[in-house]
């Protein structure tokens, strides 16, 4: 019986040296952390991107700090597109690859109803603080963290309304989120403000347009690949295809603008 078992343990082991174990097949999703500004963006791109590369895109999307500090947390990520004046905070932190960002594209800050409500004048001071001022509802993403957010706030504060329309305040954690609770809303008479990006892709709502000078903001958002990234090379890839000029005219009809 034991020559039996040695005899078969030989043969296993000379089988094993003539027909290895494959290789662990390689992760082919590429990780993503985006500003919201984007996903509609890279959403589209994907199934292409899947065409030439292999790789599925697996993304989160969200305000650009938290987004951002998912990255310094340890959050596992080949690319990330995020304002560059936040990626230059990344840069400095030392958790970029070294090399230039691929700029996507100009962002603006703007305003939307729902699409059936009468659009509003926004067009100076006075106009968009009736316009806030007139709202039972105020569609803001996250004040604290998302690019957007943070300068509506300070909007209201210069308008001197934040104290009177605190309360109607409604605020959730992306953009793209707001707009669609925006959209829902049962209120009489109901706003919101975001990147434009974020309006223009979400259904039952119309951008009813970027905020007045003076109050105004356009952020650049760019792509770029973290030091820790398992597939950079796929990830330049995806950074090369957001920012071609082949697909400019999609950039376009998703908010982004070539110039400020």
């Amino acid at each position: 019986m034991t020559k039996i078992i040695r005899c078969l343990a030989g043969i296993f082991a000379a089988s094993a040296m003539l027909f290895p174990a494959s290789a662990p097949a390689q992760d082919k999703t590429l990780h993503i952390l985006s500003g919201g500004a984007a996903q509609s963006l890279i959403e589209d791109l994907a199934p292409q991107f899947k065409k030439d590369t292999g790789f599925s895109i697996a993304g989160q999307y969200g305000a650009v700090g938290a987004m951002a500090d998912k990255l310094r947390g340890g959050e596992r990520a080949d690319l990330i597109v995020l304002t560059t004046t936040v990626l230059d905070r990344l840069a400095k932190d030392k958790l970029l690859q070294r090399g230039e960002y691929r700029n996507v594209g100009w962002v603006t800050t703007a305003v939307a109803v729902r699409s059936n409500d009468p659009v509003p004048r926004i067009d100076n001071a006075d106009s968009l603080r009736s316009a806030f001022l007139a709202a039972d509802e105020i569609f803001l993403p996250d004040t604290k963290s998302s690019t957007a957010g943070i300068h509506l706030m300070k909007v209201l504060a210069e308008l001197n309304i934040a104290g009177n329309v605190k309360d109607r305040i409604r605020e959730y954690p992306a953009g793209r989120i707001a707009m669609k609770n925006l959209a829902a809303s049962p209120a009489k008479t109901a706003i919101g403000a975001t990147q434009t990006t974020e309006i223009v892709v979400t259904p039952g709502v119309r951008l009813v347009g970027t905020l007045p000078k003076g109050f105004d903001l356009s952020s650049m958002y760019a792509a770029a690949v973290p030091a820790k990234a398992e597939n950079a090379a796929a990830a330049q890839k995806l950074s090369d295809l957001l920012a071609a000029d082949a697909q400019r005219s999609l950039r376009d009809s998703k908010g982004f603008a070539a110039q400020k």
